[in-house]
């Protein structure tokens, strides 16, 4: 376990490179015996700081959700991450891409609650009850963790990207949202074009089976540590399609057909 004035140390450091846009090294390299939980607690410190520039916390994401993500990672469960008020951007524009260092795009459903969800005991049952509606979102990940060491081309792991905000970096929402009961969500899908050419298509079935299950596991998952889903809040349940990288120019559109779509331009 690392000390508390680690933690507060490497917290600082993500802090000051998502202002920067300027990537640090791998803290598992420097601190091999970095856990998960420290992980989460240099996050914790991170939204502290956030907090108090006069950032809220808007909702959660999951991440690490499909089976072939988890097996590169090395890992058994998703991560999550807290979502803050100046990562959503609105659908169907511009958004800056000197907001990101290296960002890439990822298709997602969004669960919208209307009833609090606090573990232990969560059941998807109960996040079907508790949420108001689900709809499309699209997750643009970044790196304020190099995704690759500089020198050694080694990919970072997961304790880096746990402290890394589990990667997120903003949130588009757009769509036809629906309520959880009107729809079968394991077969929403979605078609993700690039400039023109569908670069990725998925299921949300490739979530846990259900992409409500991920926030169940969320759910339990933060209830040791006395949090819980809130009313209102909006939470990311995890990509059904792989990372799709860009740069400025780029036009993405995501099409979940009977849902409606998504689509901005990075410039």
């Amino acid at each position: 376990m690392l000390d508390p004035d680690t933690i507060t140390t490497l917290a600082r450091e993500l802090y000051e490179a998502r202002k920067t846009r300027t990537p640090v090294r791998h803290f598992s390299k420097r601190f091999p015996q970095m856990t998960i939980d420290d992980g989460y607690a240099v996050q914790r410190a991170w939204v502290a700081l956030e907090k108090a520039d006069g950032r809220t916390v808007r909702g959660r994401k999951i991440g690490l959700t499909s089976r072939a993500m988890q097996q590169a990672s090395q890992i058994t469960e998703p991560d999550h991450a807290p979502l803050m008020d100046d990562m959503f951007f609105e659908s169907g524009g511009d958004i800056a891409i000197t907001r990101f260092i290296a960002p890439r795009v990822e298709v997602e459903l969004a669960f919208v609650l209307g009833k609090p969800l606090k573990g232990p005991g969560t059941t998807l049952f109960d996040v079907l009850a508790a949420t108001e509606w689900v709809t499309p979102a699209i997750e643009i990940i970044d790196a304020r963790i190099e995704q690759f060491d500089r020198e050694t081309k080694v990919m970072r792991k997961v304790t880096d990207t746990i402290s890394d905000f589990a990667a997120n970096a903003g949130i588009v929402l757009g769509g036809r949202p629906v309520r959880p009961a009107d729809v079968d969500l394991r077969w929403c899908g979605a078609l993700l074009h690039k400039n023109g050419v569908v670069e990725e298509t998925g299921l949300a079935a490739g979530v846990l089976n259900h992409p409500g299950n991920g926030i169940a596991w969320l759910a339990n998952k933060i209830a040791p540590y006395g949090e819980q889903l809130s009313a209102g809040d909006i939470v990311l349940a995890g990509s059904f399609t792989r990372p799709v990288n860009a740069v400025a120019g780029d036009t993405f559109h995501a099409d979940y057909g009977a849902l409606g779509s998504i689509a901005f331009r990075f410039v």
